[in-house]
């Protein structure tokens, strides 16, 4: 068996430290601000524990006991959240605070300002699992629903990041919705702004660029994207309304692409499987692509020979 010699290791350990030294970019050593994404994720659970109280805890609840298991909860969330946060923002470049201090101090009115804000986007998530009740025949119940729908998962954990988005909170909101990305299959960025009654059918492949607006009662399948028409300015188009705007019950179905910041689709349109629609249509339309033409042939007349999927005419009697 083949073994790296001492000497080997040595200059191997050489070579990493000079690319250490070429690309500091990639490299977290010597902070004193790191955050822990385990942490995080921990978060992010316990506010779903908030949201929706006896869905996803290991313990049974009880009337009698709810109010102190939500009391313990929020404080175990404001103390780790403001831990993170105060960390996150010495990490903006262009309005870090000062002092590790004054992180902390800014921190703790941004946790204070998300935790009040809790009930009002339990009331907007109630109208999420009612949607996704309405808008889907397979649907069993609600309980079903927050249990075990992909799309109200990535669409609690966007509207929880978005908040903190709002707040100026730098890298936790995104790595709220990546978390939510890879389990789920649904990339919402959490700078995407979000009606209410919102339902992402099925989900997997669905994009939501950062300057997305969505209005109420908009209803998404599978592999939608709602993005931009180029990236190619890269930084320089930070800021800027680049993702489409999706007025009040509109319908996107599968595979569709919606781009561009201009791309405004008016109240109640539908957007058909597939299309790809890069200006605005006005309220009230269909979009959709005409069938390609189908082709039927008669298969009972023709035998398949070998492994390679040929075929022949079977002999007339």
């Amino acid at each position: 068996m083949n073994t790296t010699t001492q000497k080997e290791m040595k200059d191997l350990v050489e070579e990493l430290m000079s690319s250490y030294e070429q690309y500091p970019a990639t490299c977290n050593i010597d902070c004193q601000n790191r955050l822990n994404r385990d942490t995080i994720l921990n978060i992010l659970e316990m506010l779903r524990w908030v949201i929706f109280p006896g869905y996803f805890e290991m313990k049974n609840l009880k009337s009698c006991s709810i109010e102190y298991h939500v009391g313990e909860l929020l404080e175990n969330i404001q103390y780790h959240l403001t831990k993170q946060v105060s960390k996150a923002l010495l990490h903006d470049q262009e309005h870090a605070p000062r002092t590790k201090e004054e992180a902390v101090d800014a921190a703790d009115d941004i946790v204070s300002a998300f935790l009040e804000k809790l009930p009002s986007l339990r009331e907007v998530l109630a109208t999420d699992v009612q949607a996704a009740y309405d808008g889907d025949p397979a649907a069993f119940n609600t309980d079903e629903v927050i249990f075990s729908y992909p799309g109200l998962l990535a669409i609690t954990v966007n509207r929880l990041a978005h908040e903190l988005f709002l707040m100026g909170v730098p890298l936790i909101p995104r790595m709220m919705t990546e978390y939510a990305h890879s389990v789920t299959g649904i990339d919402i960025h959490p700078g995407a702004s979000i009606g209410r009654y919102f339902f992402i059918d099925h989900g997997t492949g669905v994009v939501v660029g950062e300057t997305t607006v969505i209005g109420n009662g908009v209803k998404l399948y599978q592999g939608v994207t709602l993005g931009a028409l180029s990236t190619r300015g890269g930084q320089s188009l930070r800021h800027k309304k680049r993702h489409p705007t999706l007025e009040d019950n509109v319908t996107v179905y599968s595979g569709a692409s919606i781009l561009g910041g201009e791309t405004v689709i008016g109240t109640e349109a539908v957007i058909g499987s597939n299309a790809f629609v890069t200006s605005s249509v006005p309220a009230h339309t269909r979009v959709s692509i005409k069938n390609p033409e189908l082709q039927f042939k008669d298969r009972s007349r023709t035998a398949e020979l070998g492994q390679e999927g040929f075929f022949n005419r079977k002999e007339q009697d």
